[in-house]
């Protein structure tokens, strides 16, 4: 370990070595999440939810998460990585159960936004596992492959619940969830608990820590709300431009699908940039490649136009798996390591919410088309924060 509590560098450290206790419970758990986001809005549309309010339930996920970014943080300061990671998979497991046998939408909505509290704990536990499970030297390609984990899972997820709305129903996918969900809560038992040995006596108050450290939370932590939202734009905007130029649902799907895979396939590259080359070689591609695909996107009329603009945005997601927990767990203090990773949890859903959210108040107020094009030049703009400060960040970490 070094003098800040972080494992020191170790060349014969070996990812495979901790796979089991990393990473399978992130890709079982994101299986069952991957089987429920395609058909969450259906399920509720069966319950009776007019289209607002089944678009309302999709995003009471989102909204979960947000909500409990900064509880997270001070519930695994006070457990610990472990028994939060068991404690979300179970909360998860009968959110998701619930969700398979409630009769009214209002009752389905509770189910999600408990699902998306959850899921921030598991997210956050994780990662501060990682921080303490991998050296320095290996660290961006440790969070890489937890992000690449989870979009593995995602892209797995859905092919499995069609499968079983085929030989069953929609509502089954719920129990998929639940079953993947009490999985990951097995396998994660098996895990050390490093916290539990730093964890002090009495946590410090998540308020008094993000106050500490409120400099790095308005720099570089409205990078990562950039990063964010550059990466929600992409599930928000893309298929109401493939639905304005008459794509049909099918090909949206494989066309997202091929994305998924691109993701994946520069997950290891891109973990591999992070931490040879630095991060902030990383994570201005991730918002230039949204900015410069936004901007190409009302110049497509096609299938294969605005696959070539997923694929480029694609092409800058991948590279950046991990770079948010990346650069939390370099920016995270030994003292109130979890109370901080959660406020920059925080950063990191607002972006992820504020995307869609931009996307659809410029929908409101102007032609479809005007909205890549706002957000292709705010992308640039935020390319040069978002590179201003990872450049700082690199060379404070450098020294």
């Amino acid at each position: 370990m070094t003098g800040t509590g972080e494992p020191a560098d170790d060349p014969a450290f070996r990812f495979r070595d901790i796979a089991v206790v990393a990473y399978l419970p992130s890709v079982v758990s994101s299986i069952g999440h991957g089987a429920v986001l395609p058909v969450l809005a259906l399920h509720a549309a069966d319950l009776g939810a007019s289209t607002a309010m089944a678009a309302f339930v999709v995003a009471l996920l989102g909204i979960g998460q947000l909500a409990n970014s900064l509880p997270s943080g001070a519930l695994v300061a006070r457990l610990g990585e472990r028994r939060t990671l068991v404690v979300a998979g179970l909360v998860d497991a009968v959110a998701m159960l619930a969700a398979f046998l409630v009769p009214s939408v209002w009752l389905l909505c509770v189910c999600v936004f408990v699902s998306g509290m959850s899921w921030t704990a598991f997210l956050l536990a994780r990662q501060g596992f990682l921080i303490d499970a991998v050296p320095i030297s290996h660290r961006a390609r440790g969070m890489a492959l937890l992000g690449g984990s989870m979009r593995l899972g995602v892209l797995v997820g859905p092919l499995l619940g069609a499968l079983l709305i085929h030989l069953l129903e929609v509502r089954s996918v719920f129990v998929l969830a639940a079953c993947a969900s009490f999985a990951s809560a097995l396998i994660v038992t098996r895990m050390p608990d490093f916290g539990r040995v730093a964890r002090t006596a009495t946590p410090l108050p998540v308020h008094s820590v993000l106050w500490d450290h409120r400099r790095t939370l308005l720099t570089l932590g409205v990078a990562v709300i950039i990063i964010g939202a550059s990466r929600s734009v992409r599930t928000g905007l893309l298929p109401l431009w493939a639905d304005h130029v008459h794509i049909s649902a099918a090909v949206v799907s494989l066309l997202f699908a091929v994305a998924a895979t691109i993701d994946i396939a520069l997950t290891l590259p891109g973990g591999w940039l992070l931490d040879t080359r630095g991060r902030q070689v990383v994570a201005v591609p991730v918002v230039l490649a949204v900015g410069v695909g936004c901007l190409l996107l009302p110049l497509t009329d096609t299938a294969l136009g605005v696959g070539l603009v997923m694929a480029v945005i694609a092409l800058g997601n991948g590279l950046g798996s991990g770079i948010v927990m990346t650069l939390g767990a370099d920016a995270a203090p030994e003292a109130g390591r979890a109370q901080f990773l959660g406020g920059w949890r925080l950063c990191g859903d607002i972006g992820n919410t504020g995307g869609p959210l931009l996307v659809a108040a410029v929908a409101a107020v102007a032609p479809l088309a005007a909205a890549p094009v706002l957000i292709g030049v705010l992308a640039l703009l935020g390319a040069i924060w978002v590179g201003h400060w990872t450049g700082k960040a690199d060379h404070r970490r450098r020294e």
